[in-house]
């Protein structure tokens, strides 16, 4: 039998390299899969900005309408616009995700092309919650989930409701699969 990592013969049967020390064989079970733990995506507040632009668009709209008839197009111009600002808000708010799985978290970001960016729970250095004075009044918050594998690779999950919560189910599901 040899080692998987310096490659030396040992004895069959061994569970260690008499050599490096490294484990011989890791028994795993086939039935074991990944399987998903949580879904995290931003808060509708993240989008605040374009649902009020929009809103305040259809009401100009209206009331451009309402008093001017000779104006009638750029009411419905406008009104046009507002719709199309939350219809966008609304797509942009599916387009990021995280998702966390028994063995990894997992980023993706696009909507008709897409980002995709991975890490193995076991590589999680840290996970930090920050909430800046708006975010608490609206009861989101950011959460950065440091890998030990680079110093400048990170995941941000920006705006997330209850931020405590998910850093606390990314933690728990790091000490389950470390276990």
């Amino acid at each position: 039998m040899r080692c998987p990592q310096c490659g030396n013969d040992t004895q069959q049967g061994a569970a260690f390299c008499s050599r490096c020390g490294a484990r011989m064989f890791a028994p795993k079970p086939d039935a074991v899969r990944e399987y998903a733990i949580a879904v995290f995506r931003p808060s509708l507040w993240h989008y605040f900005n374009s649902f009020l632009l929009g809103a305040a668009s259809i009401v100009i709209g209206a009331g451009i309408l309402n008093r001017n008839y000779d104006q009638w197009r750029f009411g419905f111009l406008a009104i046009g616009f507002g719709i199309l600002m939350i219809f966008a808000a609304m797509i942009l708010a599916r387009q990021v995700r995280w998702n966390l799985t028994s063995d990894r978290l997992i980023e993706r970001r696009g909507f008709l092309a897409t980002r995709k960016r991975e890490m193995e729970l076991a590589d999680i250095r840290s996970v930090e919650v920050s909430r800046r004075v708006a975010q608490r009044l609206l009861g989101v918050g950011d959460v950065t989930i440091a890998s030990a594998a680079s110093a400048d690779y990170a995941i941000h999950l920006t705006d997330v409701t209850d931020p405590d919560n998910a850093a606390e189910t990314i933690r728990k599901a790091r000490l389950r699969r470390l276990a």
